[in-house]
């Protein structure tokens, strides 16, 4: 029985690398251990693929961020992280939907209601799931490197200038805070 599991999980890796593309990368499962960050291809907030690899040398706070929720108003610290020790780390936002329905909107609906509110500049990226059956394969990397999973909107986790993930972050802690300000400055 453990060798036809292994015979299985074997060819469906094979399945999706050879059907995968530059345009169309493998999508990250079991079968296929992303080494770090830097093995996911993302979906921007207007629908382009990005590699995070192209942030490599900066660390990255990456956060599951959310419209109608009691912590929303940490979109200004980020953006405010962001600007001011951009040559450090780089914030990527994550929108998701799975907490009480707390981002119901669309892409471009997310998008205009952070220029709008909050002034952000950082990088969004497409709505996703961080939690669940559905769960984004960059979630699932995070949760397994850190053994945490978000509990709730606007959970962060900081990955260092080699794309592995350093530390997470509940919900409470602040972009600015300074827990995270040291950890980001090591």
């Amino acid at each position: 029985m453990i060798l036809k599991a292994s015979f299985l999980a074997a060819a469906t890796a094979l399945v999706a690398c050879s059907s995968a593309t530059a345009t169309n990368p493998p999508v990250m499962s079991e079968t296929t251990a992303a080494a770090s960050v830097y093995d996911f291809t993302v979906k921007t907030i207007d629908g382009k693929d990005v590699n995070l690899s192209q942030y490599k040398g900066k660390k990255l706070l990456i956060v599951n961020t959310a419209s109608e929720c009691g912590y929303t108003p940490q979109y200004k610290e980020l953006e405010q992280l962001y600007k001011a020790h951009g040559d450090k780390v780089v914030v990527l936002g994550f929108p998701a939907n799975n907490f009480g329905g707390q981002e119901p909107g669309n892409e471009k609906q997310i998008a205009a209601f952070c220029e709008k509110n909050y002034g952000v500049t950082f990088p969004l990226f497409s709505k996703v799931s961080v939690k669940g059956d559905d769960t984004a394969p960059l979630y699932q990397y995070l949760a397994s490197a850190t053994g945490e999973k978000p509990g709730w909107n606007f959970c962060k986790y900081l990955v260092d200038e080699n794309g592995k993930v350093l530390k997470f972050y509940k919900s409470g802690v602040t972009p600015m805070s300074a827990e995270l300000l040291a950890d980001i400055a090591k």
